[in-house]
């Protein structure tokens, strides 16, 4: 049996990054235009600290600007709030991030709904979030529209009628990746903990997105044969024999690759095209801000 084509996200993300710095030169060259990129992260997290580290160092390799805001963990809501205002009404910021999760003491919600729609690259405001679920343009989430393009990479631009099965309901992954396969016209079905015989359902999806966070449940005997399977899931197995404990996704890979098309490996996979689908939001946000063409991806 032939094993699955092993998906790049290393590499594609690299391609990515590459396309967004030239739009970056070519913004600079015809219309003076530099798209800036704030950051706000709350608190000393070291995971999130990692991921905010890559986020600037990237923002600054495509030739954009990055403006870092690190907060106290005992920073207020108001005045968080305070900040969010400022960037809104600062002309050279473009794209505005609020590094999730937030401390105890800050409602992430009433921050995220405060953030100007049009900076809001996460894509994480109703108001875009209404506009991917209507069906109009806007800033769509980051690792979904990362999932959305290296699935149309192995299958084609053309994905309608495909069975696609997304598991996890998330607002941040679940939902906006349904919302994204639905409007490539694809059959969709959301799968979640309340769902009968997940096996099942799985076997008939040609596309397959797994955004659960329950390391390798799913088993190579659930999956269709050829079908291209995406793993949004990032945990850590127990510690082994050798003292080790390795990050793995919500599919379990060696088993999967015997069966699927093409699957996206943990790590390596869909974590780095999520970085790379920020920077270009962080693009569209600056040339749809100053009434400019949207560059086509």
């Amino acid at each position: 049996m032939v094993e699955a084509k092993i998906i790049d996200g290393k590499a594609f993300a690299a391609d990515l990054r590459s396309s967004v710095a030239e739009q970056v030169r070519q913004l600079k060259a015809s219309d003076n235009l530099t798209p800036g990129l704030a950051v706000v992260l709350v608190g000393e997290d070291s995971a999130s600290e990692i991921y905010v580290r890559n986020k600037n160092k990237m923002t600054l390799e495509a030739g954009m600007r990055s403006f870092e805001h690190n907060l106290p963990a005992d920073t207020s809501q108001k005045e968080l709030l305070t900040l969010i205002e400022g960037l809104n009404n600062d002309p050279e910021i473009h794209g505005i991030l609020v590094q999730l999760p937030l401390p105890s003491q800050i409602n992430e919600q009433n921050v995220l709904t405060k953030i100007d729609p049009s900076k809001d690259v996460d894509g994480f405001h109703v108001f875009n979030a209404g506009k991917l679920a209507t069906g109009s343009d806007g800033l769509i989430p980051c690792t979904p529209l990362g999932c959305l393009m290296m699935i149309k990479d192995q299958l084609g631009d053309d994905i309608a009628g495909k069975n696609a099965l997304v598991i996890g309901r998330s607002n941040i992954v679940g939902k906006p990746m349904a919302a994204l396969l639905l409007r490539e016209n694809c059959t969709v079905t959301i799968a979640h903990s309340k769902t009968v015989d997940l096996p099942a359902e799985i076997r008939r999806a040609d596309i397959l997105v797994a955004a659960v966070g329950r390391a390798q449940m799913v088993k190579g005997d659930w999956v269709k044969e050829g079908a291209v399977v995406i793993d949004v899931g990032m945990n850590r197995l127990p510690i082994d024999k050798e003292g080790e404990s390795k990050l793995c996704g919500d599919v379990d890979f060696d088993e999967v690759k015997q069966i699927a098309g093409a699957i996206t490996p943990v790590p390596g996979g869909v974590g780095p095209m999520t970085i790379a689908c920020l920077l270009q939001n962080t693009v569209n946000a600056a040339c749809a801000q100053n009434n400019l063409e949207i560059p086509k991806i």
